[in-house]
């Protein structure tokens, strides 16, 4: 018997191809070429990274309640978008929209920006034509006991006087001196202003430095020599006292203990530089501070005296006219009253009646009280009760 052999077989491969299909492996998946990226130069430079973000600078927190809120503190607290909206209700509801037009508000910016820096930058008219008023020096002796020198303008002719006052009170043996640094104009000749410090400080001292922001290497002023005078040191200062008389009394005070009266001065211990303006006024702008020893901050703050006399600006000024006509020590001392004595009885007067006389003729009216140096008497009242307790003797109370 035959088979049909053929179409058997045919029938078994048909029906086996699915089977061998599905165990067959797939074949691997040829990626896609991608367009090949331009080479890069080996010279091509790396592009610099971006700078991080400034981080925003932090506000000044409101006051606490019941604490004073200040216009100062109350715009220090506010985030920039709040300024901008500050400036936009004011503008939207203000009743004087004139007062905002944009000159208003440039005006109004600069004169924010002057009283918020100050005394770091103020305008100012340029100064008249001819020499500046003098301030000449001035040294005596008050009592036959303290040295008195009245230093006047830092310029080199000054410090010649001074170098010739310190000698004197050198030979005559005073144990204090009174520097008075009242009368002193503001000035940034700091060369001069450390030739005063090296008269007192000693030998290899730093005085100071002069720093300027965009300037990495400072000016330092050092001490030379020996000092030319030892001893109990006294430095006056009042309301009007800036740029080198500041530096001056802040060294001394440092490097010689020096004893600082008066009142607390204007904190301008700073190199001025004076920019002139289209229209004739002078832009007077801090441009390097001077750093003094122990890190001791003058500027902006002033520097505060060791002994607070507080005394009018106006008497200051009208003492310190008189005291360069007449001297200091009629300002200094009380006159004693008149009294009667042997010398009067013999020549028939009573001074004690004439006072009263004279008081009667002027109607009974007060007499108008004289005029003193209130801030030269304590620096004599301090060196004397430095002086009794210097004499005082040991194991006493």
């Amino acid at each position: 018997m035959k088979f049909p052999v053929a179409p058997a077989l045919a029938a078994l491969l048909l029906a086996s191809t699915p089977l061998l299909r599905a165990q067959a492996p797939e074949p691997p998946a040829v990626p896609e070429k991608k367009p090949d990226a331009p080479e890069k130069p080996a010279d091509a430079p790396t592009p610099p990274a971006e700078p991080p973000p400034k981080p925003a600078k932090p506000h000044t927190p409101l006051p606490k309640p019941g604490e004073p809120l200040t216009t100062r503190r109350a715009v220090d607290s506010l985030t920039d978008a709040e300024l901008d909206q500050v400036i936009s209700l004011l503008r939207e509801n203000y009743i004087a929209p004139d007062a905002l037009t944009d000159d208003e508000i440039k005006r109004a910016s600069v004169q924010g920006i002057i009283d918020r820096i100050a005394p770091g930058a103020a305008l100012a008219q340029a100064p008249a034509a001819g020499a500046a008023p003098a301030s000449p020096f001035r040294a005596e002796i008050l009592d036959a006991r303290i040295g008195y020198a009245r230093l006047g303008a830092t310029v080199p002719g000054n410090v010649g006087e001074l170098d010739a006052a310190l000698q004197n009170f050198t030979e005559k043996k005073l144990g204090a001196v009174i520097l008075d640094l009242r009368a002193t104009p503001a000035s940034s000749e700091f060369e001069q202003t450390a030739e005063v410090c090296r008269r007192f400080s000693p030998k290899g001292k730093v005085l100071f430095s002069i720093k300027k922001p965009n300037i990495k290497q400072e000016q330092i002023l050092t001490s030379k020599d020996d000092p030319k005078y030892q001893g109990i040191i006294v430095v006056l200062v009042d309301r009007d006292t800036a740029g080198n008389a500041e530096v001056i009394a802040s060294v001394l005070r440092t490097h010689v203990r020096a004893m600082v009266i008066g009142q607390q001065t204007k904190g301008e211990a700073v190199e001025f530089a004076e920019l002139p303006l289209t229209g004739g006024l002078l832009l007077r702008v801090a441009v390097a501070e001077v750093a003094l020893p122990d890190n001791v901050a003058v500027f902006p703050g002033g520097l505060k005296p060791d002994l607070a006399v507080d005394v009018a600006q106006e008497t200051t000024n009208e003492v310190l006219k008189k005291e360069l006509e007449k001297g200091v020590s009629e300002f200094v001392f009380e006159s004693e009253r008149a009294r009667m004595n042997e010398a009067a009885l013999v020549a028939g007067t009573n001074p004690e009646l004439d006072a009263i006389q004279a008081l009667q003729k002027a109607k009974g009216e007060k007499p108008k009280p004289p005029l003193r140096d209130a801030v030269l008497q304590r620096a004599v009242d301090f060196i004397t009760t430095i002086a009794i307790y210097e004499k005082k003797p040991a194991g006493k109370k």
